[in-house]
């Protein structure tokens, strides 16, 4: 049975008459008209799906939208826009880590949930965030160079926002020079 349901997505309000149990992607797509997150499996597998809710990178194709009233939803198209493309679009850009581009906005989703979590992740780290989304054309390794040099252009965080992190040193990590040499 359908009821009015209010989400927060790329930071504008809307309320919709949806029954509770739609999946948030069929809503972003077919009735807010987003088209970032894709239908891949249906099965919270392949994470084409991926949005951030609070910040967080979570698939989309079976969250209910009840679940997520009230909390804050971004599609990749709320973290940049063609004119002004986010940081992290940016260097899958430069690193030609967009093939057919169908998993892009899974992979964008979840590198920027890793960052959100950790600052400077390791490449065990990226590896693991990254370990869920599926990517046909296999551009993985350009997927974690763009993470990396969207890393080498962070400036550090102030302490206060690292809490119940190790330290972090002074400057950002050099960039490794070996990951800018392209295949």
């Amino acid at each position: 049975m359908s009821r009015p349901i209010t989400l927060t997505v790329n930071g504008q309000t809307h309320t919709l008459d949806l029954d509770p149990e739609t999946p948030l992607l069929y809503v972003l797509r077919n009735d807010l008209g987003l088209k970032g997150p894709k239908f891949g499996c249906g099965l919270e597998q392949c994470h084409a799906c991926a949005v951030l809710v609070d910040g967080a990178d979570v698939p989309s194709c079976q969250l209910p939208v009840e679940r997520v009233e009230g909390l804050a939803i971004t599609t990749v198209e709320g973290l940049g826009t063609p004119q002004q493309p986010h940081d992290l679009q940016l260097a899958f850009m430069e690193e030609q880590a967009i093939q057919c581009g169908y998993c892009v906005s899974g992979m964008i989703i979840a590198a920027q949930g890793l960052l959100n979590r950790v600052r400077y992740p390791t490449d065990e780290q990226i590896r693991e965030a990254l370990a869920t989304n599926l990517c046909r054309c296999g551009t993985y390794e350009r997927v974690r160079r763009a993470i990396r040099a969207r890393i080498g252009q962070m400036a550090p965080a102030p302490i206060y926002e690292v809490q119940n992190q190790l330290p972090l040193p002074a400057t950002a990590p050099a960039r490794n020079p070996s990951l800018e040499s392209h295949p």
